[in-house]
């Protein structure tokens, strides 16, 4: 796979007059892929979607229904919902119902989860911390404020 310096630099592109905001959501898009095909190889059995949806369930303060944790991974109830089906069948979550309203389901995190996460903290930590390698963190707080200020006028847009 080519830096994406080279890729910019290369003959076979033109990048020449596109604003930077396009250029950026182009970025993004391209930096998401790569990062999911690195993460999916660091798990031995579940995918980095599966694993993300994991940190937003323990990032919860109770269990979430499917919707608030598809809300919060920015995500469709239906893809939410494959991504948890697998979790499940795998037996790192359980879905049950709400006490209070049957037609919802919370998630719950079970014992084989604690326990994949526990494994992988460490190696987690250094992944990220390899990753942002030589980023200010003022810098990293401006990329923070950007995306949530993209994320704001997303939300007013449609």
């Amino acid at each position: 796979m080519k830096l994406l310096e080279e890729v910019i630099n290369s003959e076979q592109y033109n990048f020449e007059g596109i604003e930077a905001p396009f250029f950026l959501i182009g970025l993004l898009s391209a930096f998401e892929n790569r990062y999911q095909a690195k993460t999916d190889r660091l798990f031995e059995d579940i995918s980095w979607k599966q694993f993300f949806a994991i940190i937003c369930i323990n990032l919860c303060r109770e269990s979430p229904t499917i919707k608030e944790l598809a809300d919060f991974m920015g995500s469709s109830h239906q893809n939410v919902k494959q991504i948890l089906n697998k979790l499940e069948n795998k037996g790192y979550i359980e879905m049950l119902p709400d006490e209070s309203d049957k037609r919802k389901q919370r998630i719950i995190v079970t014992e084989k989860t604690k326990v994949f996460c526990a494994k992988h903290d460490e190696n987690g930590q250094q992944f990220i911390r390899k990753l942002f390698e030589g980023i200010p963190d003022e810098d990293i707080q401006t990329v923070i404020r950007t995306i949530m200020q993209m994320e704001r006028n997303l939300e007013e847009i449609l």
